[in-house]
């Protein structure tokens, strides 16, 4: 059965009910000038956690975006969790980006690897290494591997994964979230290329970003 969705985050609910309240608070005592500023954060609060519906493509041999945001490179590079080297899409996601991330392929999540790191900005190359990041190994209905990774950044200090090994996903559902400027990293089995390049604005769940070879 489809979960209900409130177009809310759930991990954005307790922020919103806090904010809210202190804006109630404030504005009980006829404290204005703060009463406006809560609002104002109550606003931004819940702009940033906004989860709307997407319209998931139903194009068979294609891999959607796993998140909002602009493609900042395309290029081979050596995936984190098995060291092959792949085609890797990078998308970086603004503090005005939906923030949940989405599967981009139907798949099992094979394996899950978390990476210790620092806090650069998201959209330098540099971030895919030394960044704090949370991997996934999903494998699709036809034994195909992907890799996901969600890159923390400047100013996100905060990973969610809402999947555990082994469960299932169909193209475009929810697996996680980065909290503020983030990033995230999709390789590509090696039978898919990119549709996309660099500067390219893309929404998760509908944007197509990837296709398989044609024979």
């Amino acid at each position: 059965m489809r979960k209900a969705n409130i177009g809310v985050a759930p991990e954005g609910l307790p922020f919103l009910f806090l904010l809210a309240l202190t804006t109630l608070t404030f504005a009980a005592l006829r404290c204005w000038p703060l009463a406006l500023l809560f609002l104002v954060f109550t606003w931004f609060a819940g702009h940033f956690f906004r989860d709307p519906e997407r319209v998931v493509p139903t194009e068979a041999d294609a891999a959607v975006s796993p998140a909002d945001g602009r493609i900042v490179r395309v290029e081979p590079k050596a995936d984190p969790i098995t060291g092959e080297v792949r085609p890797c899409i990078s998308i970086f996601m603004n503090v005005v980006n939906v923030h949940v991330n989405r599967m981009p392929v139907a798949g099992k999540i094979e394996a899950i690897r978390y990476f210790p790191g620092a806090f650069f900005n998201a959209a330098l190359d540099k971030a895919s290494t030394d960044n704090e990041r949370c991997a996934y190994l999903v494998r699709d209905e036809e034994d195909r591997p992907w890799v996901m990774v969600q890159v923390a950044g400047l100013v996100a200090r905060r990973i969610v994964c809402r999947v555990e090994e082994g469960d299932s996903l169909a193209r475009g559902e929810r697996y996680g979230m980065i909290r503020f400027g983030s990033r995230v990293d999709l390789y590509l089995p090696p039978d898919y290329s990119a549709v996309v390049t660099n500067g390219d604005v893309v929404t998760a769940g509908e944007s197509i970003l990837a296709r398989k070879f044609r024979a």
